[in-house]
């Protein structure tokens, strides 16, 4: 993963391990790295990697267990949401992109449809 320099480092790392989940690289109720094994495989400081699991737990993607370590949340519905909102924001920026290029709504949906 490379990172970006406008974005948040414990924003990008939230939002790789939330692909894997809507993925199913990651089952819901399985356990994530510790703190410290996501920091070596991001090359991040652990104060970051703590912060991912920190943003996590608050969106409620994430529980923290004391003692045991940090385990997706087991709820179907959520994971769904979260699928949904990713899609939504890809395609948001896609169209606006478009935009800027100068395409009208027909012409972007014309060349989505010559892709499939």
């Amino acid at each position: 993963m490379k990172l970006e320099t406008t974005v948040p480092i414990y924003l990008q790392v939230g939002e790789e391990i939330k692909k894997a989940i809507v993925t199913g690289k990651v089952k819901p109720g399985e356990k994530l790295p510790s703190a410290r094994e996501l920091a070596l495989k991001y090359t991040i400081n652990p104060n970051t990697a703590a912060r991912v699991y920190q943003h996590l737990e608050q969106e409620g993607i994430a529980m923290t267990k004391r003692g045991m370590g940090t385990y997706v949340i087991e709820n179907q519905d959520l994971t769904d949401q979260i699928r949904i909102g990713m899609a939504q924001e890809l395609v948001s920026h896609f169209v606006g992109n478009m935009k800027e290029l100068g395409f009208s709504e027909a012409e972007i949906v014309k060349l989505i449809e010559e892709e499939r």
